[in-house]
């Protein structure tokens, strides 16, 4: 297993009580989706939000099958619209 952290951007911050990042125990081989269902157990406050969060690693989207390596750099985003 690898501590790594997760860096929370907007409303996903604000739902964290404000951290920038929060940090896990990752082991070798979870996916992002099973990242996610993580997340929402360990930060129950951020468990709704794992349903449509938008999720880079190593600054590139990622689709919820990929697995998930020691060092990767990953990042969440709830879903932006706009004009």
């Amino acid at each position: 297993m690898n501590r790594t952290k997760i860096l929370l951007f907007a409303t996903l911050r604000d739902r964290a009580g404000g951290k920038k990042f929060i940090e896990l125990e990752v082991p070798d081989g979870m996916t992002v989706q099973g990242l996610k269902d993580r997340i929402g157990e360990v930060f129950p406050d951020l468990k709704d939000s794992m349903r449509s969060v938008l999720v880079a690693v190593d600054r590139e989207y990622a689709m919820d099958e990929l697995v998930l390596q020691s060092g990767m750099e990953i990042a969440m985003f709830p879903p932006v619209s706009g004009g």
